[in-house]
């Protein structure tokens, strides 16, 4: 029996592919979706939605009708999960932090190691950037049992790309993700980081010393393991990553630099919003919740969020229709672990 997702439905974009796909190569369920991105400005499957679809299918040998750019409808056809090396090129700045995200859940499930070699934009608008998954999204689940590192070879801004990243996951048995609250902050970090042209500005060190600024005015005094760094990169860019280390969980919150826009309002956002995510004492950030959904659905467990985005919503809808139960309750993702009989 396939799976059939309308592509159009809740927050109608690339995560509905990107989720659809990744679950269809760990339970080897075909699945066809249409209507993809209907409601976007440009609709239909832009470069970086082929390149996850295409690294995915060669994750699981998977035969995929109808994947082009504008395409809206594909149907994925997956067959066993494989190891080995795979080499994933985007070939814009589309976003690698989106693609991994893809892959990360089959390569656990794989047979043997699997390696990754990406190429596209690891700091791009609309995307987590490549250090929310090195130090918010990859250490927490490393705290369930996943094995897997990212390392960071090359920024990528916007619109060149350029960047270049390698993963590799090791497979291994996901504990119940339990994450019902934060506790106390242990202490913050930040990474602040700008294209080498922009260090005669000094932009990452302005970006650091407003989001610190930020951090002090609202309260907060604890210890901080703050760093900066200039890079070498095809186009020009900036951004920061602020992250909150607590007793069980890992919160963070990330701003990119554009034109006319000071840097001291890079580091402004990223703090503020990391102190709102705080304050709603949740033990996930809304940008975490729907990037565990698939794992906590596999896995099983409970976790509190500080918001229930339409992202989150979408992303559960998707997961539960490959037969894993997990639900809502209130501001918690609660799931018993595993397939049901749907199929």
């Amino acid at each position: 029996m396939m799976y059939t997702i309308d592509g159009s439905l809740g927050e109608g974009g690339g995560q509905i592919l990107r989720s659809a796909v990744s679950v269809s190569a760990l339970t080897s369920k075909s699945v066809r979706i249409y209507n993809i991105r209907a409601g976007r400005d440009n609709p239909g499957i832009r470069p970086q939605h082929q390149a996850a679809i295409k690294a995915c299918a060669g994750l699981c040998d998977a035969r995929v009708e109808g994947l082009r750019v504008g395409a809206d409808e594909i149907v994925f056809y997956p067959r066993e999960l494989e190891s080995g090396r795979f080499n994933v090129d985007v070939g814009t700045a589309g976003s690698i932090s989106l693609i991994l995200q893809a892959l990360l859940l089959p390569s656990n499930c794989a047979p043997d190691t699997v390696m990754f070699r990406l190429k596209g934009g690891t700091d791009v608008m609309w995307s987590p950037p490549i250090d929310y998954l090195r130090f918010v999204y990859l250490p927490l689940l490393h705290k369930f049992g996943c094995r897997a590192n990212i390392k960071l070879m090359r920024r990528g801004f916007y619109p060149k790309g350029g960047g270049l990243v390698y993963m590799e996951v090791e497979p291994s048995h996901l504990e119940p993700i339990e994450l019902r609250e934060r506790g106390e902050i242990k202490y913050f970090g930040a990474l602040s980081y700008a294209h080498e042209s922009l260090s005669v500005n000094s932009v990452a060190e302005r970006q650091l010393k407003a989001a610190r600024k930020t951090l002090f005015n609202a309260g907060y005094e604890n210890k901080t393991v703050f760093d900066k760094e200039y890079v070498s990169s095809p186009s020009v860019g900036s951004g920061i990553l602020l992250y909150a280390v607590c007793e069980h969980s890992i919160l963070g919150a990330s701003s990119l630099g554009d034109r006319g826009k000071r840097s001291e309002q890079v580091g402004e956002e990223a703090a503020s919003n990391l102190v709102v995510e705080l304050g709603l004492n949740a033990a996930l950030d809304s940008h975490m919740a729907d990037q565990l959904i698939p794992f906590i659905a596999l896995a099983g467990g409970e976790v509190s969020v500080s918001k229930v985005t339409n992202h989150c919503r979408t992303n559960i809808d998707v997961v539960r229709g490959f037969g894993f139960d997990i639900r809502l309750k209130g501001n918690s993702i609660i799931s018993e672990g595993g397939l049901r009989s749907r199929f």
